[in-house]
């Protein structure tokens, strides 16, 4: 067999509500949860004439490159060989899903369907392998597809990151593994368990509310309750659709206060208008 080379996609995804609904015995929460595929993506580009992982792009730096990646373990759980190097344009720890997207691009590409195995390596990649919006359930295997909604989001993004299994650990101890109800009017059951992890978030979300009582820009991240399934990414959904898909990745900066700002190409106006109203 010749060797080949191939580019892949690797989407982001962003989770607009969460709730947990219990533990399983072995440490696996279940969840119900609301996903969408985003615009913004990761690119790979896989290698079969030889192995290993590299990875660059403007978020490369906060990744390591090692046996614990989930695109190397993705390639052993689908008993595959090759050298993938990943092109980063997807924010870590922000709760957009960058490396599950990027196994789950590895995976689309191995022919590998298991979902219940994809999302035992990660909670996300079920979704990522299927795509889309839909609505996702148990630990993360059940996806069942929605119909397609157009929007056009804007992405906050502060320059903290927030791990996600901390931030579960967080939720088993401020419900007792799931016994007491949190009380809480978000859409995403660990938005207090994110907030003892990273107190920042509380400032943050509480200056996006006095900023969005100002200007329409900001006025979904309240809507939303200003947090994602993980971390302190903030949706902003613009009414009108725009006839071709836009490309978030070449019109995005960092404000003054490190956040960064990622808007719909072309659309330079609302990007400068956020950034302006987060130099707070």
């Amino acid at each position: 067999m010749r060797d080949q080379i191939v580019s892949l996609i690797a989407p982001a995804k962003l989770t607009l509500s969460l709730r947990v609904t219990g533990i399983r015995p072995d440490g696996f929460h279940l969840i119900d949860a609301e996903m969408v595929t985003l615009e913004l993506a990761d690119e790979l580009t896989v290698d079969t004439s030889r192995t290993g992982l590299a990875i660059t792009g403007k978020f490369a730096d906060d990744l390591e490159n090692s046996s614990d990646n989930l695109v190397v373990r993705a390639l052993r759980l689908a008993n595959r060989q090759a050298h993938v190097a990943i092109t980063k344009n997807i924010p870590s720890g922000g709760g957009l899903g960058g490396g599950s997207a990027d196994a789950a691009a590895v995976l689309r590409w191995a022919g590998f369907t298991d979902l219940a195995s994809a999302a035992k390596l990660g909670a996300d990649i079920a979704f990522c392998m299927v795509g889309g919006r839909a609505r996702v359930s148990g630990i993360g295997e059940v996806v069942n597809p929605l119909k397609k909604v157009a929007r056009e989001i804007t992405l906050v993004v502060p320059p903290f990151r927030v791990s996600t299994p901390a931030v579960y650990r967080a939720f088993d101890e401020l419900t007792d593994f799931c016994k007491t109800p949190l009380k809480h009017a978000g859409v995403n059951d660990l938005e207090p368990a994110a907030i003892k992890v990273e107190p920042r978030l509380a400032i943050w979300k509480e200056k996006s509310r006095k900023r969005a009582a100002l200007h329409q820009l900001l006025l979904a991240v309240v809507q939303l309750g200003g947090l994602t399934a993980t971390s302190p990414t903030s949706p902003r959904n613009f009414p009108t659709p725009q006839s071709s898909p836009p490309t978030p990745t070449k019109d995005s900066t960092r404000s003054a206060c490190g956040w960064l700002v990622i808007c719909c190409a072309g659309d330079a106006k609302r990007r400068r208008e956020a950034d302006y109203l987060l130099r707070w």
